[in-house]
């Protein structure tokens, strides 16, 4: 495994000692031939003509991709929650680039303890002076319902082909760390009074043999 920061322990990072994980972040001590549209960052395609609101726009830098798999089900709503999960991940990844803890992106798909873990863990890159750059693959997406306004996601991430960069120098980091470049993510969403879902719990366990 190449890239970023390390652990979120418990619900908030911890220190970050050695830079191996996803920039998406998550708490990991508790736990292709797509279409076009499937391979475009979350802000490119899940836009709904129904919001009634300005959401946060992202967009990415050209070394920097997001890919999304197999990221819709059918099912209005399902496709509804993953969309703002593809967001939240871009906002997240977003904001660590920028080097930037207070950027609208989070708190518009964070709340609670994981908006708390989000700041700390965009944090955690600027403390280490770090970026990243290359290409990070989710995909196997597994939604479950929970009445109207609760669901979870579960998937998975690829991150063989994602690299730290020096913030400063623009170097890239491809020295092979010996980690599992996959990690398996367990997300809980609310749906606010906007209408967006936004991640209130996110867990993650590296080399999880359901994303290997």
């Amino acid at each position: 495994m190449n890239r970023r920061p390390t652990l979120l322990a418990a619900i908030v990072l911890t220190a970050v000692a050695t830079l191996t994980m996803s920039a998406c972040g998550g708490d990991e001590s508790d736990s292709s031939d797509s279409s076009k549209k499937n391979d475009k960052t979350a802000g490119a395609d899940t836009g709904s003509a129904t919001d009634a609101f300005d959401r946060p726009q992202v967009e990415l830098p050209s070394d920097v991709t997001d890919k999304y798999e197999d990221w819709k089900t059918g099912d209005d709503t399902k496709d509804a929650v993953l969309a703002d999960t593809a967001r939240r991940i871009d906002v997240t990844n977003d904001a660590i680039l920028r080097g930037d803890t207070g950027a609208p992106g989070l708190s518009f798909y964070y709340r609670d303890k994981a908006l708390t873990g989000a700041v700390e863990w965009v944090q955690a890159y600027v403390d280490a002076n770090l970026s990243f750059t290359g290409t990070t693959r989710y995909y196997a997406p597994q939604v479950t319902l929970s009445g109207e306004k609760s669901a979870s996601v579960v998937y998975c991430s690829d991150e063989s082909m994602g690299f730290n960069k020096d913030r400063k120098t623009n170097k890239v980091d491809r020295t092979p760390l010996g980690k599992s470049p996959y990690v398996l993510y367990n997300t809980r969403l609310e749906k606010n009074g906007q209408g967006v879902w936004q991640t209130t719990n996110l867990i993650s366990k590296r080399g999880d043999k359901k994303c290997g």
